[in-house]
């Protein structure tokens, strides 16, 4: 995937803070925390997957199935790459 490569330095930083935001929910529950702490931190994780996510798609929507050139088979492939990515996710 060229794009993620491209991209890679940012991409990085938001899984880096992502480990940081499941750190502290590990550490929320282990401390016992009030249970709207735990589920601040819950939503701030989700968050943060649902960006990367959203990046990663985005980016790939505009260098795969945006590509110039390509044939309408290959066009049907990206499509489907992308509808089950989606899908999974959305499991």
């Amino acid at each position: 995937m060229g794009h993620t490569i491209r991209t890679k330095k940012p991409l990085l930083a938001r899984v880096r803070r992502m480990k940081g935001q499941l750190e502290a929910l590990e550490r929320a529950l282990d401390t016992d925390a009030e249970c709207s702490a735990v589920l601040q931190q819950i939503a701030a994780v989700r968050g943060a997957v649902n960006g990367l996510m959203a990046e990663v798609l985005e980016g790939h929507i505009r260098e795969h199935l945006g590509a110039e050139g390509l044939t309408p088979e290959e066009r049907l492939l990206e499509v489907d790459t992308i509808a089950g990515a989606v899908r999974s996710y959305l499991k």
